[in-house]
């Protein structure tokens, strides 16, 4: 019996990720019709695209030791921004749809540090969880909450910080991150189910006093988060003010019926659809084949990246960077489509590498790039025959 090794590139999650650029590309050309602000947003949506291909094959040049022992200070300096925004002058850092969380940088746009956190914490996580079993080869309880612990500690500061932002939906993101690791990290299952009736609980509690005491919520979530879950709630009876938007994007998706209006022949405006609601564009002018499609194109890229998971398992740095991408991009999807379609309350989450934004498309690709790295790795094959 012999092993060899063969190189390995998961081209496939590469093509499926170019389709899904092409179809960001053709979306975005036709949602800035609108001149909703008076920029070219398919030609910097390009740019960025080419900037995160280079930087993803940048990532190519460093193994996975090294990654590990700088990602402690790119979390440091993810913590910093996020400090920064809350104490910057408005005129460096100015409130965007209720939200306080970009940088304007002159010569380049704006700049949104809690996506780049989003990659920073999945990357955070995975040492952590690396440098307890190192540490630790015996389970215990004792061990596990201990592991418990610094989970919680990595992951409650950037949330913390991303909440004060008044950005629940970013928070939402690394929330799930976090959950999607504590969940597959080993940690014990009564652990576990003690977790997970406390999150049902909270989540229960909150429905409750939405229902009877909203006023309350005020304290926690303020105006402007409640606003969308009324117009969430009612969109067509808040039709002209803070149901617009979702009241445009149910009529845009709905007007596309089976195969849509035909690119560029949209005609029902809906704020944003550049960005958190591009899938309007893509529903009414393409359909629902075209929106098949795009769900389609998702469904690959999360498969591929649980794939390159599965070969990693036995690394456990690189094991858990993939689960968090898995986490990221599924949530992202589902919340965003979620939103637009009228099934989940409206959060400001992008569809990602589909809306237009260049903090999101360069964090993407970062982390595709970490996957796609992790997939270059060589595989182990028995009874090979030697060269």
């Amino acid at each position: 019996m012999s092993t060899k090794k063969y190189s390995y590139f998961d081209a496939s999650l590469l093509f499926f990720l170019f389709l899904l650029m092409v179809s960001s590309c053709i979306s975005i050309f036709s949602a800035q019709k609108y001149a909703q602000y008076d920029e070219n947003f398919m030609l910097k949506q390009i740019i960025w695209f080419v900037l995160g291909l280079l930087v993803a094959s940048v990532i190519f040049l460093f193994d996975f030791e090294q990654i590990s022992k700088v990602t402690p200070y790119f979390y440091g300096f993810g913590l910093i921004l996020l400090i920064g925004i809350l104490v910057a002058p408005e005129s460096i850092a100015p409130y965007r749809n209720g939200a306080k969380s970009w940088f304007i940088v002159p010569g380049i746009g704006s700049i949104q540090p809690s996506e780049y956190m989003k990659i920073f914490l999945i990357l955070m996580l995975a040492n952590v969880t690396q440098k307890h079993y190192e540490r630790f080869h015996i389970d215990s309880i004792g061990q596990d909450l201990f592991l418990l612990v610094k989970i919680a500690a990595v992951s409650l500061a950037p949330i913390i910080l991303i909440l004060l932002q008044n950005d629940f939906g970013s928070s939402l993101v690394m929330l799930v991150i976090t959950i999607s690791v504590i969940f597959i990290s080993g940690i014990n299952w009564r652990i576990i189910s003690i977790l997970f009736l406390l999150l049902v609980s909270l989540v229960g509690a909150l429905v409750l006093i939405f229902l009877y005491n909203p006023e309350f919520l005020l304290n926690i979530f303020g105006t402007y988060q409640l606003n969308r879950i009324y117009s969430w709630l009612n969109p067509f009876e808040h039709a002209e003010g803070i149901g617009y938007q979702l009241k445009q994007s149910l009529l845009a998706i709905g007007s596309g019926m089976m195969d849509g209006k035909g690119f560029h022949n949209s005609n029902v405006y809906t704020p944003e659809a550049h960005s958190d609601f591009i899938f309007t564009i893509v529903a009414e002018e393409f359909g629902f084949l075209g929106a098949a499609f795009v769900v389609a194109l998702y469904f690959l890229i999360i498969y591929r990246m649980l794939g390159i998971a599965m070969y990693a398992r036995s690394k456990i740095f690189e094991f858990y960077i993939c689960i968090g991408m898995v986490a990221l991009f599924t949530f992202h999807t589902f919340q965003n489509i979620g939103m637009v379609t009228g099934l989940l309350p409206i959060t400001g989450i992008p569809l990602l590498l589909m809306s237009y934004g260049g903090s999101s498309v360069l964090a993407s690709m970062i982390g595709i790039g970490l996957v796609l790295n992790i997939s270059l790795k060589k595989r182990d094959y028995m009874f090979s025959e030697d060269d």
